[in-house]
């Protein structure tokens, strides 16, 4: 097997109640905070009065190597690993898989961007799971680095408060939403102070998958069949984002601005990239920005934008034309469908026939770089 440095873009941790029960203001938010709430014998997520999540995908890490028919969605916090929420027993299950560090997401909160409309109760629940974030990777923090949980809407200064905030704490990169509020997309004005502030403060700015707002994503409500349609596409959400963004020419202003796009696989991006160059170059007429010195949307791709992947041995074939110096893989531990306990073996699996530096960078390198591991 290879000697590598395995860092993973895209871990998580599992947020126990007292997250929120404790670090938000009850007499203010009431029952509106999240919290667990046993139903038909299971344990269920409800925020601001409604469903919110669900804990079985979280507790069967590896189940899908023996049982995969028994995952289920439906489980009991007892069940969790205590990985997800323990940072010492997290380091200990990261030395069992063969990985040094991870960068570390939310799991129920990743739900709670489209689930919570309500703007003043979710920069409540942020900044209370943003501050428990930063004491769960101050243990060790040269193996966990955390994504603070950022929401941009109505004020802007808001956002960019709780940003520069937890990157004091600690947490150098920050979710937005993968895609927000149809009619706040990202290639806005409004946006510009946030930008310039993600910039200077050096966070990397990570579009997670299923962050979207409430209205953007209406595919994955509603029956079985919508909601598997849009999981197998959910990476349109994120294409669509980063060509507001491209196009906008929030990079060619903001050079030094990284951006991370999570958890949607690679496969599709060799396409992607050729059609906005393709676009840029017939639709002259309709661009809201020219690029400056012969500069086209493929440039800021391989310059500011990073991919986190988990099992897409397709997308590694077309590796040299995404950059290999773009391309982070990801466990997701400790869900149900994470390569936990069999990260290296799946690593080297996926890996096949790459050369050894092009496998380092790949496996931990480029990770270790856009977010400052130790």
């Amino acid at each position: 097997m290879s000697n590598y440095t395995v860092i993973s873009s895209d871990s998580h941790v599992v947020e126990p109640p007292d997250i929120w029960t404790e670090r938000m203001d009850r007499s203010k938010f009431g029952d509106r905070i999240p919290q667990l709430v046993e139903v038909d014998g299971f344990d269920t997520w409800y925020t601001d009065n409604v469903k919110s999540g669900q804990v079985g995908a979280v507790t069967q890490a590896g189940l899908r190597f023996e049982r995969p028919e028994e995952i289920v969605q439906e489980g009991k916090f007892a069940n969790v690993r205590p990985g997800g929420y323990i940072p010492s027993e997290h380091v200990k299950d990261m030395d069992i898989d063969g990985v040094y560090g991870g960068l570390v997401y939310p799991s129920v909160g990743l739900a709670l961007y489209e689930k919570v409309e309500d703007s003043e109760l979710t920069h409540a629940i942020f900044a209370a799971y943003n501050d428990w974030l930063a004491d769960f990777c101050s243990a060790y923090p040269r193996r966990l680095k955390g994504a603070a949980m950022i929401l941009l809407e109505e004020d802007i200064n808001l956002g960019i408060n709780e940003m520069v905030r937890c990157a004091k704490m600690g947490l150098n990169s920050s979710m937005i939403s993968s895609y927000p509020r149809a009619e706040l997309t990202y290639d806005m004005p409004f946006y510009e102070p946030f930008w310039a502030a993600a910039q200077e403060n050096n966070v990397t700015l990570n579009l997670h998958v299923t962050t979207n707002r409430p209205t953007s994503d209406p595919g994955a409500r509603g029956h079985e069949t919508g909601w598997t349609a849009s999981w197998v596409q959910h990476d349109y959400w994120v294409r669509m984002s980063l060509c507001h963004i491209i196009f906008s020419g929030v990079l060619e202003r903001y050079p030094k601005l990284k951006i991370a796009n999570v958890e949607h696989e690679i496969a599709w991006l060799p396409f992607f990239i050729h059609r906005i160059d393709m676009a840029y170059r017939e639709k002259q007429q309709s661009l809201a920005t020219k690029f400056a010195n012969g500069a086209v949307p493929s440039d800021f791709m391989r310059k500011n934008v990073f991919h986190s992947f988990q099992e897409d041995a397709l997308g590694i074939e077309f590796r040299k034309y995404i950059g290999v110096e773009n391309l982070m893989w990801g466990s997701d531990y400790p869900h149900s469908e994470s390569t936990f306990p069999k990260s290296r073996e799946i690593l080297e699996e996926i890996l096949t026939g790459v050369p050894e530096e092009e496998k380092a960078l790949i496996a931990g390198g480029n990770a270790t770089k856009v977010y400052e591991f130790g």
